[in-house]
């Protein structure tokens, strides 16, 4: 029996994973791939057993769902509480000494990194070893989407919209999720594997893999590092000594990447909508449908009684401080995933919020809480419904503290407006505020910017003196030359100057100018529509980002 190298090209196309490696098999469950074998005497089954072994963990188990026997004929016996059973099936047609085999591992297989073994004649082969993720195209997968044009946007879309700014000042900034990037699907298996859960009980952690629900719980609390060794540093406000503020992040491949080189140790620094896009690809890197979600006049209710309180203190009266507060935006994301451990009607849109603010379950987290829960406030329900329906829906009561506390005021709409994510298939706001709470009074009225607003005047000026611009055409693995053009609005020269692309970084200092003109090249690895983006950097100004879209093209020698 010879058993050639796995089939990645063709396999790894039919379950859209071929943009995530072209040299390591990436199978998402539920759906089968196919593996070639070639025996020296034509092969009969009526005659000869083929006995396949899939394995997940250093210590796999057939009742955990972490270990399966079955072959061709699948004449193994099982116990009758066996979990996640794999099947093999020969390609119809099949005569002669070369053999092709369909492998279809069950769509409630856990997800990780397995091994494949076969044995035929008493002879045991090593057939490889592969990550399987989650399948958002099969029926049977609690991440199963209907929708196409919703599965290439929230699985295979490597381009995405952050909004920021305030509740009627809507600022948009692109963010690159990479999650087709070199080792992503590594490094977000690695995240798992690092976890507590799984360093406390591997084999209960594996076990438990094979739901969204608790998979989505690990990454929420690994995105943060407050308890064990997440990505990101959480830092709310500079200096930001020893590492990157968190306005300079433009994608979450640089962030996961240096977490991974570095030992998996937390990455300095970030902010909620970093931790939310870091998150966002990890989900779709696993194969979980995800968005970003940015609510503004966000509320945080410490104390958990669905209110924020401000206490204002009379003449000759200690002012009694309030730990409950309101951010002027906050972003976290939605997973999409069947809740099988509540009712069909809560499936659906889950929120996780990887920023770490309040503890659930002992550490800090949140989710998923059922986006339908939150709007009809089914605050009973797992997980943190009540937190996030505080966030969108509290009422602010403002309280005079005399001999007895009285009631100023109460404010029923300020919290949860203009809740925002990217539309679907465009870079536009979709404002999902009605998702989340019913209407309430009248629409508030919204302006946009086109760019990020850093500071004002300054930052206006610059977003409209940047030019970046391509120079030719781009092709895969070829030299693509882009200039940027910028125009210094001070007369303070500009020292210290950085130019950061797509992770690439170049130091240029000018002096006493106000224009100049940098030009870079960077290699493109793959073909496709992608977004450049340049953050630039000095001593006056800091932050400063431009975006522009590149069609890469395969290049053809011939």
């Amino acid at each position: 029996l010879l058993c050639p190298p796995l089939s990645v090209a063709d396999n790894n196309a039919k379950h859209h994973t071929d943009l995530m490696s072209t040299t390591q098999l990436i199978m998402r469950r539920g759906q089968s791939f196919s593996i070639h074998l070639k025996f020296k005497e034509p092969f009969n089954p009526g005659v000869h057993n083929l006995v396949f072994t899939a394995t997940l963990g250093n210590i796999p188990d057939k009742i955990r769902g972490t270990k399966c026997v079955f072959g061709i004929p699948d004449f193994v016996k099982r116990a009758p509480n066996a979990k996640a059973i794999w099947k093999a099936e020969l390609s119809p047609d099949q005569k002669g000494r070369n053999v092709v085999v369909n492998i279809t591992p069950p769509a409630d297989a856990p997800v990780g990194k397995y091994s494949l073994f076969l044995n035929y004649l008493g002879e045991d082969k090593k057939l490889g070893h592969f990550p399987l993720i989650f399948n958002p195209w099969c029926t049977d997968d609690s991440v199963y989407m209907e929708n196409e044009e919703k599965i290439q946007e929230y699985v295979l879309n490597e381009r995405g919209v952050i909004f920021k700014g305030s509740g009627n000042y809507i600022s948009p900034m692109f963010w690159d999720y990479g999650q087709f990037e070199d080792d992503m699907v590594e490094i977000a298996l690695t995240l798992l594997y690092v976890s507590p859960e799984h360093l406390t009980n591997p084999m209960k952690d594996e076990a438990a893999r094979y739901n969204p629900i608790y998979v989505s719980r690990i990454i929420s609390r690994m995105i943060n590092s407050d308890e064990d060794r997440g990505v990101l540093k959480g830092q709310w406000e500079g200096p930001y000594i020893g590492g990157m503020s968190p306005t300079h992040w433009s994608g979450s491949y640089p962030i996961l990447k240096r977490w991974y080189n570095i030992g998996c140790h937390p990455v300095k620094f970030g902010q909620c909508w970093v931790f939310a896009g870091v998150m966002c690809s990890v989900m779709r890197a696993l194969g979980i449908p995800c968005r970003v979600i940015t609510n503004y006049e966000s509320a945080h209710d410490c104390d958990k009684n669905l209110t924020i309180d401000v206490y204002h203190a009379d003449w000759g009266v200690k002012e009694i401080p309030s730990p409950d507060s309101i951010w002027t935006f906050h972003v976290w994301c939605e997973g999409w995933m069947k809740r099988p451990d509540l009712s069909p009607e809560f499936d659906g849109w889950q929120v996780l919020d990887p920023t770490p603010q309040e503890l659930s379950g002992g550490v800090h987290r949140c989710g998923p809480a059922p986006v339908k829960a939150i709007l009809n406030g089914n605050t009973d329900l797992d997980y943190d419904v009540p937190f996030v329906f505080a966030e969108v829906n509290a009422d602010c009561n403002d309280y005079l503290v005399w001999i007895m506390c009285k009631t100023i005021s109460t404010d029923s709409r300020r919290v949860g407006q203009n809740i925002s994510t990217k539309s679907v298939g465009s870079n536009k706001r979709w404002d999902i505020t009605s998702h989340y709470k019913h209407t309430e009074g009248q629409a508030h009225r919204i302006k946009y910017v086109s760019s990020p607003v850093v500071s004002a005047a300054v930052s206006m000026y610059w977003i409209f003196y940047t030019v970046l611009q391509v120079l030719g055409e781009a092709f895969v693995y070829r030299p693509v030359f882009v200039e940027m053009t910028f125009e210094n609005p001070v007369s303070e020269t500009l020292r210290d100057c950085t130019i950061t692309l797509s992770g690439s970084e170049l130091t240029k200092e000018e002096e006493e100018e106000i224009r100049f003109r940098v030009t870079v090249s960077f290699y493109p690895r793959k073909a496709g529509k992608k977004t450049l983006m340049a953050d630039f950097d000095c001593s006056v100004f800091k932050n400063i980002k431009k975006s522009i879209p590149i069609t890469v093209q395969k290049y053809n020698l011939f």
